[in-house]
């Protein structure tokens, strides 16, 4: 990667000044990016776009309730060997055989730098965040099995998404260069749209997108729909044919929006007492 690289997203991904800054610090401190914001504002898919921008190879590790920090660098397959042991035929002398790089593991050992995106990683147990720092500021690890030494030869870039979903501890915090992505407001959204639906009615484009933050507004609302859910509505108006017309009389296909039954009551309650009208 040249110095002089500065993100600016994509053709695909657009951005803002201060996601690019935050991307663009990361990179010249060779320190982890912290990506927080609500589901569907594209944390996912802006390691994707900076994959892409810098040319190189995105891995993808997406982090659960059980996962430890050890896991992401490798894991032995004692099960395997056992049972190759009881009916292969290969060598099972050779421990090498059974050692999996982990998804930490294959960024370290690769031979040139490449983007890790570390999944929702408030889904892990507390100690996790602080683990896995410690093996991202050695950039070094042993096969404990094998006495085998994986050196990075380049820093990852490393991207961290978290929901929120609980805090997560100081020391985490203080290492990383951290950005909260902003749901989109209506212009940006209709630009967004456009990327994936570059030939669509405008028009229907904007009654939609006017009845998606109409929905995201609702009282009680309990699960506001996402930016990939309209990006799919849109995709499934375009797939039938909907017009502008239509639309405004029958709001079809909300159910791509819309996921709980409560929210479907929801909007029925607010069309009966006339706080929502086509």
């Amino acid at each position: 990667m040249s110095e002089f690289f500065r993100f600016k997203g994509t053709p695909s991904y657009i951005t803002n000044d201060a996601l690019e800054a935050a991307v663009n610090a990361a990179l010249a401190l060779q320190r982890p990016l912290l990506v927080r914001g609500e589901p569907g504002t594209g944390k996912t898919l802006l390691a994707e776009a900076v994959a892409e921008a810098l040319g190189v190879e995105l891995i993808h590790w997406p982090v659960k309730s059980s996962t430890r920090a050890q896991d992401g660098l490798y894991v032995y397959d004692t099960v395997q060997r056992l049972y190759d042991s009881r009916f292969g035929d290969g060598d099972v002398k050779d421990i090498r055989h059974y050692i999996k790089m982990g998804p930490l593991g294959r960024a370290f050992a690769a031979d040139k730098r490449i983007v890790i995106l570390i999944d929702e990683v408030d889904k892990a147990d507390l100690e996790f965040p602080n683990d896995l720092l410690h093996e991202l500021d050695r950039m070094r690890f042993v096969v404990n099995e094998t006495g085998d030494e994986v050196v990075a030869k380049e820093r990852p870039v490393v991207i961290i998404t978290s929901n929120n979903e609980k805090e997560l501890p100081d020391a985490f915090l203080r290492r990383c260069v951290f950005h909260f992505i902003d749901f989109p407001d209506q212009e940006l959204m209709r630009q967004i749209v456009g990327v994936h639906h570059p030939t669509i009615d405008r028009d229907l484009v904007d009654q939609a997108v006017v009845t998606f933050y109409r929905l995201r507004d609702l009282p009680k609302i309990r699960k506001r729909p996402s930016t990939s859910e309209l990006i799919d509505w849109i995709s499934v108006l375009r797939t039938a044919n909907v017009g502008v017309e239509r639309f405004v009389r029958e709001l079809p296909y909300l159910g791509v929006l819309l996921k709980k039954e409560q929210d479907v009551e929801t909007l029925a309650q607010a069309k009966r007492s006339g706080g929502w009208k086509n």
